[in-house]
């Protein structure tokens, strides 16, 4: 009989415990709490949202007057009441435009992406993949995000960050972007958090 699984890290198992997806919920919570992004009654966009341990947490803090909508190229189980979910690739940007169309979404309040490429084990092109993927949801953010509101999306750090940090700067349409790393990321990890307020 094979034994069951039992997460190995602090983080994966105070997830289970709190019967949470991922052990990635942390790193949320604690961006949360740093830069007050989620308020009950918020329209959430989550890029690159499977298994959905963000869009639970993000369920929670904005309500059941707020929506939530999850987007990944993984299906997602069903999370909330106020909680939508598509599957499809989020550097599709006519499909992501047909599904706000939908959802009768002009604007949203938060763009929110833990996404990650699928690593090859080669460290430059794995980093290379995540600027292409991070690039993809500011683009997003740039079109659907209402005045003030906030995009936050991972980044592998490498040769390729700060040019990435340099095109930001140059588009104008962000306030002071920030580089943030969370205590729930991973030992040796080259993730980070890139916020980005809109004007």
């Amino acid at each position: 009989m094979p034994k069951p699984y039992i997460p190995n890290d602090k983080w994966s198992q105070k997830a289970a415990s709190e019967g949470y997806r991922a052990r990635s919920v942390y790193k949320l919570m604690e961006l949360d709490q740093r830069l007050k992004l989620l308020k009950p009654g918020m329209t959430v966009l989550d890029l690159g949202a499977a298994p959905g341990s963000w869009l639970q947490y993000s369920a929670q803090r904005i309500g059941p007057k707020g929506r939530a909508i999850g987007v990944d190229l993984t299906a997602i189980e069903s999370i909330a009441p106020n909680v939508s979910l598509a599957q499809l690739d989020v550097t599709n940007e006519e499909a992501l435009l047909a599904l706000l169309a939908a959802e009768h979404i002009e604007r949203v309040d938060l763009v929110l992406s833990d996404i990650a490429p699928s690593t090859s084990g080669i460290k430059d092109v794995d980093q290379w993949r995540s600027v292409e993927l991070a690039q993809s949801v500011i683009a997003i953010a740039s079109r659907f995000l209402r005045p003030q509101g906030y995009c936050v999306v991972k980044v592998f750090r490498g040769a390729d960050f700060d040019e990435l940090l340099r095109d930001i700067k140059r588009e104008g349409l962000w306030k002071d972007p920030r580089v943030l790393q969370v205590q729930a990321s991973r030992d040796r990890s080259r993730e980070v958090y890139v916020a980005l307020k809109r004007l």
